[in-house]
């Protein structure tokens, strides 16, 4: 996953997306060293966020930006 790349490239805290994930930083980083599967229900959450698309999340494109809206 990208997470950490994505939270690093916008120099932004573990503290402060486990904010606004509302759940601990401990989880969080678990998330992101990729020790814990990260629940579906962030995946939105996240791209919104970091304004990418959860394909770029889950590793599954090398392009940050969003699909465009229909």
């Amino acid at each position: 996953m990208n997470l950490k790349k994505l939270r690093i490239d916008n120099n932004i805290n573990p503290k402060e997306v486990a904010r606004i994930l509302n759940i601990d930083i401990k989880t969080y980083l678990q998330y992101e060293n990729e020790t814990l599967e990260l629940p579906i229900i962030y995946l939105p959450i996240l791209a919104n966020f970091y304004k990418t698309s959860t394909d770029y999340i889950l590793n599954r494109t090398d392009i940050k930006e969003p699909y465009p809206n229909d």
